[in-house]
This record gives C-alpha cells, structure tokens and sequence, in this order.
C-alpha cells in the first residue's frame, strides 16, 4: 500500500475537526482531513439545524475566556465566507433562585462584568407571553446570546479549510492509527498516511480510538423536537433562545423556525450507547413525553404536535467538562473529545486550540482545566 505524507492529518470533520482543518490550513501546513461520513452529516453531534451560544456560562466560569474568543471565531468565519452563521437573539435562562443555573449565570456574569437582564417570573412572562413558570423562579436575560446554524458552520468551515489547500477525503473511515517517535501513520480503508502530527476530533467515535489510553468517554444518545406553533409567539425577534432549569431536568430550544417548528430538547437525560459500531438513531417515547409534558407547563402558547425529531450523541466525561490536550505519551497526538453536549458553540475556538497544540504554541494555562491529566493522574 502506499503512503500518502502531509503535515498534519485531523480525524473527524464535524464542528471541531472542521474548524481545526481551517485553522491549520491557514498556517500554511499540509493537512488532510478524513471523515468517515460527508459532513455536515446526522450521524454524530454536529446537526440539528441551531445551537445556543451563551457566554455567563453557569457550567464553569473558567469557559468564559474560551467563549469569548469563540464569539471573535465566529465573527472571522462570516467575514471570511460572507456567510451569517450567528443569529443574536438573546438568551432567557429560567430556573429557581437556588438551583444551579440561576447563580451560575450571575457569577460568570459579575466576574467577566457580561451584559445580563433579571426579572421576576411575572415580569418575564409580560415581556415574554409565551413563557411560564412558578411565581417564585428568577428569569435572567443574557444580551450577547443566540444560536448557530449548526450544519451552516459545519460546512462553512470546510470550504474554508478546502479554499486553504486542505484535502478532504468523505466517506473514508480511519481504521487504525499509530505513533513513531516523531510522526503519526493513520491507515483507513482505502490508503495509509503519514503525518507529523495528528487531531482526533471524533466526537463519539473517540470513545473507541481513546480506549486503550484510559480516558473514560460515556456516549449518550438525545433527541431534538421541533413542535407546532399556530401565531407568532415563539418568533424571532421578540422571542430568544431558552434554557430552563426545572424540577424534571434541564431544558432547552431556540425559537419557531417556519416550516419546521419551535426547536426543544431535553439536556438531562439520554440512553447510554457502548458503541457506535451499527448505531441508528430511533425514537424514544419517554424522552418525547417529558418535553411535550415540558411545553404544556412551560411554553403554553405551543403546540405539542410533533412536527419533527432528530436524534443525536452526547460524548460525556465523568466532569463533564472537555478534554482538550495532547496525549502524554504522544505529544504529536491532539485529542478534542468529550464535549458532554454543551460544545458546538466553542468548535471555533476549540479548532483553533487545536491547531496551537499541533504547533506546541498554546496558551497552557489557558486549557489546564481540560487537561487529560485530570483522569490520568492518580492523586485527587
């Protein structure tokens, strides 16, 4: 067989590996791209029409830097391409006032000083008349908020990093993949490649390329609603994205979209998957219930007529936080895995880390807290 040599090959071309090929081609390196699909696809975690993006990150205020430099990726991916990728609608994050997601907010929000509107629950549901919820529960606004289209950056990305001299190869799974002292050879089913460097940006399928280095991946299977809608309530713009914390898990969507519907998805919850070998997407009657029994107390003025479903895959670490990093033993191995369902508004970023790793340029201290070492190293 023979081998194809590049500077830097990047597995997976979904929101990080795409963003991570336009980056690295704008360095100038050689980079071959490998999917085992023609993205955007709906087979991982990439789909799904929208995705919210928020900066007074209740998760972990240490996201907050990340996510600002992530806004500015966006910003440089429209000019680049022309192309509107970030819909700035706004955020409403509802919840009780000593839940998770309310303090959250208000913390990240006061530390890096973001632009945030509180109400009360009664106030919120004037101001928002498709909305509902306990009188005692806090409404917070996030101003800079929105969501992406979610295939558009995909795909953006992608011409970008093809523009760039980027090969990309669809529909060409990698099968094994191994290290020398100071390269990377990458076999698939149809050729071998040698490469300095290495990006395993897989999404789900990492789980099953990081096995053997002790990195505990847990892959979830979600599922996404669009609902019927009869006036005008849930759309732009008088009508954001929302994220609710209740007493039945975690909730979320972006406004009606015509012709689909208004997007709902549960953020709590999912089936566990040992592996992605033959997985297909299916239905989950539960899964649906708990959100339409979610619209009938929450978003009254909707329907809880199903005009659509999608599925798709969380990659979840023990924390729930990233894993973004080189592997110890192999530092030309860079690894983006585990975005445990709250990642795709940070792929702009987060191919651009990628890129910094490969060229041992980036800011460490930045990414310490998604280091690997944190489930490698065997002290507390």
């Amino acid at each position: 067989m023979s081998v194809e040599t590049y500077d830097v090959i990047v597995v997976g071309l979904g929101g990080v590996g795409s963003s991570a090929a336009y980056h690295l081609a704008k360095t100038g390196q050689r980079v071959l791209g490998l999917d085992l699909y023609h993205p955007p696809h709906v087979h991982g975690s990439s789909h799904g029409r929208t995705r919210v993006i928020r900066q007074a990150y209740f998760e972990h205020p240490s996201y907050v830097p990340l996510l600002k430099r992530a806004y500015r990726g966006w910003d440089e991916v429209e000019r680049a391409s022309g192309e509107i990728v970030f819909h700035r609608t706004g955020l409403i994050e509802v919840g009780p006032e000593d839940g998770v997601v309310i303090p959250g907010v208000r913390s990240s929000a006061k530390q890096y000083e973001l632009p945030i509107e509180e109400f009360t629950m009664a106030d919120a549901m004037q101001r928002y008349p498709g909305i509902a919820g306990p009188s005692d529960w806090r409404v917070i606004r996030e101003v800079n908020a929105g969501c992406l289209d979610v295939e558009r950056c995909v795909q953006t990305h992608l011409s970008l990093a093809e523009n760039l001299g980027a090969a990309l190869r669809y529909g060409e799974p990698m099968v094994s993949w191994e290290t020398q002292p100071a390269s990377v050879s990458v076999v698939t089913d149809r050729a071998r490649y040698q490469a300095g460097s290495l990006v395993l940006a897989g999404g789900p399928w990492a789980n099953e390329w990081l096995a053997s280095h002790g990195i505990p991946l847990k892959i979830l299977r979600k599922h996404l609603y669009w609902f019927q809608v009869t006036d005008q309530t849930y759309d732009e713009p008088a009508f954001p994205c929302y994220f609710f914390e209740t007493p039945r898990g975690h909730f979320y969507g972006t406004p009606h979209d015509p012709g689909v519907g208004l997007k709902l998805a549960r953020h709590s919850g999912g089936q566990v998957v040992e592996s992605m070998q033959g997985q297909q997407h299916r239905p989950d009657e539960y899964d649906q219930q708990l959100c339409q029994d979610f619209i009938s107390v929450c978003l009254p003025a909707a329907s809880t007529t199903l005009s659509q479903w999608a599925g798709c895959y969380y990659t979840c670490t023990p924390d729930e936080n990233f894993v973004v990093d080189t592997l110890p033993d192999s530092p030309q191995v860079t690894l983006v895995a585990g975005l445990s369902g709250h990642g795709f508004k940070f792929t702009s970023a987060l191919g651009a880390v990628a890129a910094e790793l490969v060229d041992r340029k980036v800011d460490r201290q930045a990414i310490d807290f998604l280091s690997v070492k944190r489930f490698l190293d065997p002290s507390p």
